[in-house]
């Protein structure tokens, strides 16, 4: 299993906007896609504006397959669109790739 640990630098003034954009479509469409949101944080040093979540993924190459279909996914395409009217929601996006270590009980 591969983890995804996505870190947004989220602009001013949107990480409501951004919370409900995943709250409300992103999370069922990365379902659609076969991506599972495993966590989700928002930094608790409100100053830094950040957004956090995992997602699970097969491997890299399932990671980079699923991406793609929903990057390309009209839905997504339209949501983006709407949600962004006023401005990107996100500034920056990182991502940490990770997987388990044998020997610590993960699962």
């Amino acid at each position: 299993m591969l983890y995804e640990l996505r870190i947004y630098d989220v602009n001013q003034g949107k990480m409501k906007v951004i919370q409900n954009r995943f709250r409300d479509h992103v999370i069922p469409l990365f379902m659609k896609h076969n991506m599972k949101i495993t966590q989700f944080w928002e930094d608790s040093d409100e100053a830094n504006n950040r957004l956090y979540y995992v997602v699970e993924h097969a491997d890299l190459a399932m990671r980079n397959l699923n991406y793609d279909r929903f990057r390309n996914d009209p839905e997504w395409i339209e949501l983006k669109r709407i949600t962004e009217l006023d401005g990107a929601l996100v500034n920056k996006q990182k991502s940490i790739f990770m997987k388990n270590v044998a020997f610590f009980g993960n699962k």
